[in-house]
């Protein structure tokens, strides 16, 4: 990650961030996962595991193969892999579609290619790695929807990549917002999103 990385360049939501029009159901009462990429893992992982009904967020690669799924490779933006997000979450207590929304309005900014602010290439990339057709259906048309409710200055450049294998990071990686919260890019770059999701979704916060 970019020591200088800011979020003075992102696009700015227009009106007030949708809620999806369409949502997946619920398939059985047993946990769900889905794998979202928006630039620096640290950041958003740090946004999900506030959420209410997320219970456990792991930081790793997704779009590449394991021979190069670690950090050192990764970095230099040759490997196809994207710094990702795997969050096993509840649906009974937050929705998919819920979470898409998170990811949309406050974890990353979606209309940046290849780029979260000074973090550039594809491993920073906008990415959902969907693992059913119905996962990538409700995600298709709710970047549709944000479209075309003209919520962003910018069309949004998110891709939808099938899911065909998730790399955990090492291990110093992950909860890295938690554990160094003082660090000059958690403060820089994760911190204001955490106040901004505090902010817009204060009813689907932890309450612990």
């Amino acid at each position: 990650m970019s020591m200088t990385c800011s979020v003075s360049g992102m696009s700015i939501p227009r009106n007030r961030f949708p809620i999806p029009d369409r949502d997946l159901e619920p398939e059985g009462d047993g946990l769900q996962k889905v794998v979202l990429a928006g630039g620096c893992f640290w950041c958003v992982e740090a946004v999900f595991l506030t959420l209410n009904g997320v219970h456990k967020v792991v930081s790793g690669y997704c779009g590449g193969d394991a021979e190069t799924a670690n950090y050192d490779a990764v970095c230099t933006g040759q490997t196809g892999h994207a710094e990702a997000v795997e969050v096993e979450y509840d649906p009974a207590v937050i929705s998919y579609g819920e979470l898409l929304r998170v990811f949309f309005s406050v974890a990353h900014d979606p209309t940046q290619l290849d780029r979260q602010g000074n973090d550039r290439g594809p491993q920073y990339r906008s990415a959902i790695f969907y693992a059913t057709p119905e996962q990538r259906q409700v995600a298709e048309e709710y970047i549709r929807q944000i479209d075309e409710a003209g919520v962003f200055a910018d069309p949004v450049v998110t891709s939808l990549e099938p899911l065909e294998h998730f790399y955990v990071a090492e291990e110093h990686h992950q909860n890295f917002a938690g554990k160094h919260p003082r660090q000059p890019y958690i403060m820089a770059v994760a911190e204001p999103k955490l106040k901004k999701v505090r902010e817009v979704y204060p009813d689907r916060l932890k309450t612990v």
